[in-house]
């Protein structure tokens, strides 16, 4: 019952972990308005959408599915949830010491939507916030698994990569989607320069927080 309880709410954290990254301006939806704003086209929304998680969702999957290889290891699996709580904690302190952005994103034009989208992912971290509950999923599934062979295990390892990337960058799609889809409809690129929001700090700082939920999950083995 118990891993049942904790299996259920590391999916939640999968889901809200998404609608967070949409709602962040800095994982893109902006773009997604200014790019059908300046094409005049409907259809050039969801095509700007659909870019960018495309984009994403490469990112999350670059991001977990080293880890996912490496949880097959079963008898390692406390030492590598700590290692990548720490290694997040980490980019949380980068990005609160370091508020500038990185120069490569200004580089790509805004056409390439779903590259920029995958170079804005990593170098804010997206992926590795999704680190710590991916790797809770994954050692549930081994505890389940009990002594299976390590192929089978790696095999269920990368297939929840692949969903786990794949509900998050779903869920960001929805968020973003929905502000860019109000936005571009009723209240324009004005409303937009007037009511910026930046989410920097909280972004850095709920990496730190995740970073910690993992370190505190694996040295208590949840």
């Amino acid at each position: 019952m118990g891993d049942i309880t904790t299996m259920t709410a590391l999916w939640w954290a999968v889901i809200f972990s998404g609608l967070y990254h949409g709602i962040n301006p800095g994982m893109g939806w902006p773009l997604a308005v200014s790019a059908a704003l300046m094409e005049r086209k409907h259809s050039a929304l969801p095509k700007a959408l659909a870019m960018l998680a495309t984009g994403h969702f490469l990112a999350m999957i670059g991001i977990l599915l080293p880890f996912s290889l490496m949880m097959f290891l079963v008898q390692w699996e406390v030492q590598i949830r700590v290692v990548a709580g720490l290694l997040v904690i980490a980019m949380g302190l980068y990005l609160l010491i370091n508020r500038r952005h990185p120069k490569i994103l200004a580089r790509v034009h805004p056409a390439r939507l779903a590259l920029w989208s995958f170079l804005a992912a990593m170098a804010h971290g997206a992926g590795l916030m999704l680190v710590p509950i991916f790797l809770g999923i994954c050692a549930i599934g081994a505890n389940e698994t009990g002594h299976a062979a390590a192929q089978t295990l790696m095999s269920s390892n990368v297939t929840t990569a692949f969903l786990v990337a794949a509900v998050h960058t779903l869920s960001m799609t929805i968020a973003g989607g929905t502000i860019a889809v109000v936005i571009y409809l009723w209240l324009g690129l004005r409303f937009l320069s007037k009511t910026w929001f930046n989410l920097d700090v909280v972004w850095a700082l709920s990496l730190i927080a995740v970073g910690a939920f993992g370190l505190y999950a694996a040295l208590l083995g949840h």
